[in-house]
């Protein structure tokens, strides 16, 4: 599990940061939601990958830390509203220079 664990993380965080690196306006947004995925499945990751343990402190020997779980759940509603502002940026940039290249400028070829 935890080998497929890496590779997800790795293949994700790679996809982020190509798309990232490129020229238009959406991909880097897509790239932007990758990455972001990718640093959730990190910090949950953080927490220890557990089956069938408790979240809660006290009630069985063993359980799960529930602190990156939390932390994760904030980035997932951070991440939602940097997208979103990431969206309309890219939108805004489209309706005022009349192309989705990040520099503003067409391709020569």
């Amino acid at each position: 599990m935890e080998l497929l664990f890496s590779i997800v993380l790795g293949c994700l965080t790679t996809s982020g940061v190509y798309l990232m690196l490129r020229g238009r306006t959406f991909p880097v947004v897509v790239g932007l939601t990758l990455l972001s995925y990718a640093i959730n499945y990190f910090l949950f990751a953080m927490g220890r990958l557990h089956t069938d343990k408790a979240p809660i402190i006290g009630t069985s020997e063993s359980y799960a830390d529930p602190l990156p779980q939390a932390l994760v759940l904030t980035a997932i509603v951070i991440s939602f509203a940097m997208t979103a502002f990431s969206l309309i940026l890219a939108l805004r940039l489209r309706a005022d220079s009349g192309t989705d290249h990040a520099d503003g400028r067409e391709d020569d070829a």
